[in-house]
């Protein structure tokens, strides 16, 4: 492989090139978050002499192990540290020519996941498209979000919100670094998934990241996904704490306690314990969709969307979703999103496909309640603003599983990436003949937005409108991909009863 170094403001770096594409791995962005900096915002990272190889991924930052997610959604190799707020970066040549920058933030509902997943690779955008691609780690579960309020003084006061804080620590590095991967630090794309949208959705409303980016792609996901208010944050943080053996207030033991121990003691109160960003009034200080509405991004033009059956995934972590009664299934709903209007019961029973087993029908509605209402949300409040907005659904079907995820959480991946051939993604996205026109559409769509702002070009079938106030239109992906207006009308319509 042929090696190439570049200079960076805290040194060189070494990397290597593979089939035409140079990548720098394991690149340090902050100082290691250990010791005394655990649960403070992050550094810049120490220079260093001489040159450091980039040639290998650094640790991924703490998390529990997940034999689902982790294996069907891209294995990761590297093993877990605190230390683990790296990068990575995939560029055709270090050249100083200024090429469009996509930064992605991955998902794994900010409880798992790295930036060097072989599903984020980034050569074919690197290659097929001329961009600079850069990944990125984040602190998540307690180490990332743990909510410590006033319990341990003003010091961790952001501790609620370390992860975005992360994220923006990424941003500046790499506005700061990237002319010389041969990047354009004044064209950088914000994209991701899950979690990693909702960050996106969370950056758009941040002054903290004002200028840091160019435009912004949010993949099944919005500010409001995972979201949760101090006081529901500080309840969470109580209870992890008692479970590990830390005392409110007891400084020296939130530093001491090891991080597996801390992190089991989080794990063992199950899944009713949640991590996301947290309305603390100190990093974030209102909800991002309402700071949307306010033009906190007026000048940034969104691609966002969701996947036809996003809660399909989830039958896999919990297949008692599968195995309920429609009045089992609706009361559980009920506590877990709150209460359905009569006209949304209505509006499942009279659309459900008579085909299909019960359970598919009303898990229409965590879809919607999850990831389709802030979806529009944040359409509607970047679309009225006057930014250049565009929406997608995607339709394609996985027939693995025998078919029960059909378009769920999480399939898009591979196809945004056109990473169709890395190790394991056949077992999830299945092997149909329509897969490789999918992706070339989508790879070739997001490519387009971050290099022009617009995803349209010769890669589509026909032209993608912008979503607006007037006209709510959304491309849809599929074997035959095509434009709807407001495909969420009457969905959306029937929940505007909801208290």
């Amino acid at each position: 492989m042929e090696r190439t170094v570049v200079e960076t403001r805290y040194g060189r770096l070494r990397g290597e090139m593979n089939e035409g594409v140079f990548i720098w791995k394991g690149i340090p962005y902050a100082k290691a978050p250990v010791g005394e900096r655990r649960f403070l915002p992050p550094e810049p990272p120490e220079a260093w002499d001489g040159v450091r190889e980039a040639t290998s991924f650094g640790p991924v930052v703490m998390q529990p192990s997940d034999p689902i997610f982790s294996g069907l959604l891209g294995r990761m190799s590297e093993p877990p540290s605190e230390d683990g707020l790296y990068l990575n970066i995939w560029s055709p040549a270090a050249d100083g020519k200024k090429r469009p920058v996509l930064f992605w933030i991955h998902g794994g509902a900010f409880l798992f996941g790295s930036g060097s997943s072989p599903w984020y690779d980034g050569a074919a955008f690197a290659k097929r498209g001329d961009v600079v691609v850069v990944t990125i780690n984040y602190r998540m579960n307690v180490f990332g979000f743990l909510h410590l309020g006033d319990a341990f003084g003003e010091a961790y006061a952001q501790a609620g919100n370390l992860g975005i804080l992360d994220q923006v620590a990424a941003l500046r590095w790499v506005k700061e670094n990237i002319a010389a991967f041969g990047g354009d630090p004044d064209n950088i794309t914000i994209f991701g998934e899950s979690a990693g949208a909702a960050s996106v959705g969370v950056l758009l409303s941040l002054p903290e990241a004002s200028g840091l980016f160019r435009r912004a792609i949010l993949q099944s996901g919005s500010g409001s996904l995972l979201l949760r208010s101090s006081e529901t944050a500080m309840v969470m943080t109580e209870r992890i704490l008692e479970r590990a053996g830390v005392r409110l207030g007891d400084r020296d033991r939130l530093l001491s306690i090891p991080a597996n121990e801390l992190l089991q003691a989080a794990m063992s109160l199950g899944p009713g314990i949640t991590y996301g960003p947290v309305i603390d009034g100190h990093v974030l200080r209102r909800h991002p969709i309402e700071a949307l509405r306010d033009g906190a991004a007026s000048g940034v033009p969104i691609l966002i969307g969701v996947t036809k059956d996003e809660y399909h995934l989830f039958t896999l972590t919990d297949p008692s979703w599968t195995k309920l009664g429609e009045k089992e299934l609706l009361d559980r709903i009920n506590r877990e999103v709150g209460p359905i209007p009569d006209a949304a019961i209505r509006y499942y029973k009279e659309t459900a496909d008579a085909s299909a087993p019960a359970w598919q029908t009303w898990l229409r509605i965590m879809t919607y309640r999850v990831f389709v209402e802030g979806m529009l949300r944040t359409a509607d409040a970047q679309a009225a603003q006057g930014a250049d907005v565009y929406m997608y659904r995607f339709d394609y079907e996985t027939p693995v599983f025998g078919g029960q995820l059909k378009a769920c959480h999480a399939l898009e991946l591979p196809f945004v990436f056109h990473n169709l051939h890395q190790p394991g993604v056949a077992n999830f996205v299945g092997n149909r003949p329509e897969r490789e026109a999918i992706a070339n559409e989508m790879h070739y769509a997001w490519l387009s937005l971050a290099r022009t702002g617009d995803p349209n070009g010769a890669h589509l079938p026909e032209a993608w409108p912008a979503y607006t106030s007037e006209r709510k239109a959304a491309f849809v992906f599929s074997a035959a991909s095509h434009v709807e207006d407001d495909p969420f009308g009457r969905e959306r319509e029937a929940w505007m009863t909801r208290a």
